[in-house]
C-alpha cells in the first residue's frame, strides 16, 4: 500500500495501543491525524475523559501530528448506552463493546473522518487484515484475522464489520504481541509508554456494568435455585445476571461445603426473578452431556462471503472461550441457525456468537 499522501485518522484513546498505532503509521510515511473521541458519560461518575484526552494529546504532540477532539456523545448514548439498557431490561445480556465498535469507532467516526478527507481510520485493536487483490474480474476480498497475540485478540468484538468497512480500516498493532507494543512505546519514547491497559465499560472505563445499570434499571432481590429447584441462596436481580457467571449471587452457608466447586449460573427466569446455578465441574457437565445444540442468531453479519448450509466452522459465545465446532443449519434474511457439536453451558440471549475458519473471523450474530 502506497503511504505517501494517504491520510489516516487514528482513534487515540490515551492508551499505549492506539499511540503506538499512530507512531507506526507516521513512521511508515502516512499523513496521520490523532483523534480523541469524546462520548457521553453520566454526571454521577468521576469524569475521566479529560485525563484520557490529555494523555492522547501528549502522545500526539510527542509524535508531531495534528490532534482533534471529536464529540460523539449523542451517537454513543443512543447507539450503545440506550441499547444496553433496553436489552438488559428485556432480560437479555448485550455486549456494549460490540455496539461501541459498530456505532461509534467504525460508524460515526469513519463518516466524520471521510468528510474531513481521510482515506482510512485506524485503531489499536489486536486484529489483522489480509487483502486479496482483485483476480479475474472478482472484486478484492478482505479477510479479518485474529490478532497475533491470542491473549489480546479482539476479533470477537469486531464481527459487525463488513467488506465496505474493512476497505478503509487499519489495525497497525494487530500483527504484534502486547510485549512488542510495549517495547515500541518505549522505543518511540511515548509519554504513556508505562500506562496500564484500561478496563471496564467501553469508553466510560473503570465502573462495574452492574453498578452502572443499577442507576437505570429497577431490580428486586430474588431466589437462587439449584438444579432440583430448591432455594439455596439469593441475588439482587435476575435482569443483571449473565448465564455462566460465577458471582453476583450469595449461596446460603448451609448449602456450601469446603470441598464444593464454585457455583455458576446455568439459567434464569426474569418473570419469576430467579436464577438457577450449578457447582458441577464444567468438563464433567460436557462429558455427561454430549448433546448437540441448536442456536439461532439474529442480526447476522458475514465479514466476507456468506457461508452456506452444511458449512463446518468454529465459534465462541463469549470472549476468550476456546473455539467450538459448529455446523451451519440454515441461512435466511438476517438470521442463521447453527448447531454446536457439543452442548454449551453459557449460551446467553443477547450475547454475540462469533464464527471462525481457523484464524479468520467470518462473521457473527446476536444469540436469540
Amino acid at each position: 500500500m502506497n503511504s505517501q499522501g494517504t491520510k489516516v485518522f487514528v482513534g487515540m484513546s490515551g492508551g499505549v495501543d492506539s499511540s503506538v498505532s499512530a507512531a507506526l503509521l507516521k513512521q511508515q510515511g502516512y499523513d496521520v491525524t490523532g483523534v480523541f473521541i469524546k462520548v457521553w458519560q453520566p454526571d454521577w461518575i468521576e469524569c475521566t475523559w479529560r485525563d484520557e484526552r490529555r494523555e492522547a494529546m501528549r502522545a500526539a504532540a510527542h509524535l508531531g501530528i495534528p490532534f482533534v477532539t471529536l464529540d460523539l456523545e449523542k451517537e454513543y448514548k443512543e447507539g450503545v448506552i440506550d441499547y444496553m439498557i433496553a436489552e438488559y431490561s428485556a432480560g437479555r445480556t448485550p455486549n456494549p463493546d460490540v455496539m461501541c465498535n459498530r456505532e461509534v469507532k467504525f460508524g460515526a467516526f469513519w463518516r466524520w473522518a471521510e468528510k474531513q478527507g481521510a482515506d482510512y481510520v485506524a485503531t489499536g485493536h489486536y486484529v489483522r487484515i489480509k487483502r486479496e487483490k482483485e483476480k479475474e474480474g472478482k472484486r478484492e476480498e478482505i479477510q479479518m484475522l485474529a490478532g497475533k497475540d491470542s491473549n489480546k485478540d479482539q476479533s470477537y468484538f469486531l464481527w459487525t464489520l463488513n467488506q465496505d468497512d474493512l476497505k478503509h480500516v487499519m489495525f497497525p498493532v494487530g500483527h504484534l504481541e502486547k510485549s512488542a507494543v510495549r517495547a515500541l512505546a518505549k522505543k518511540f519514547k511515548l509519554p504513556n509508554a508505562e500506562k496500564k491497559d484500561s478496563q471496564g465499560l467501553c469508553f466510560i472505563g473503570k465502573i462495574d456494568v452492574k453498578d452502572f445499570l443499577a442507576h437505570y434499571i429497577k431490580t428486586e432481590k430474588g431466589n437462587v435455585l439449584n438444579e432440583n429447584g430448591e432455594v439455596i441462596g439469593s441475588h439482587n436481580g435476575a435482569l443483571l445476571i449473565t448465564i455462566g457467571e460465577r458471582h453476583g449471587f450469595i449461596i446460603d452457608a448451609k448449602h456450601k461445603t469446603p470441598h464444593d466447586e464454585r457455583y455458576y449460573v446455568i439459567s434464569k427466569d426474569v418473570e419469576k426473578n430467579t436464577i438457577t446455578v450449578s457447582n458441577k465441574n464444567d468438563q464433567d457437565t460436557i462429558t455427561n452431556n454430549q448433546v448437540k445444540q441448536m442456536v439461532k442468531l439474529l442480526r447476522m453479519n458475514w465479514v466476507g462471503p456468506t457461508s452456506t448450509v452444511g458449512t463446518m466452522l468454529q465459534a465462541r459465545t463469549r470472549y476468550r472461550q476456546s473455539l467450538q465446532d459448529i455446523e451451519i443449519i440454515s441461512v435466511s434474511n438476517g438470521s442463521v441457525v447453527v448447531e454446536f457439536k457439543i452442548h454449551q453451558d453459557t449460551v446467553t440471549p443477547g450475547q454475540s456468537l462469533v464464527m471462525y475458519r481457523g484464524e479468520e473471523c467470518v462473521g457473527g450474530g446476536i444469540i436469540e
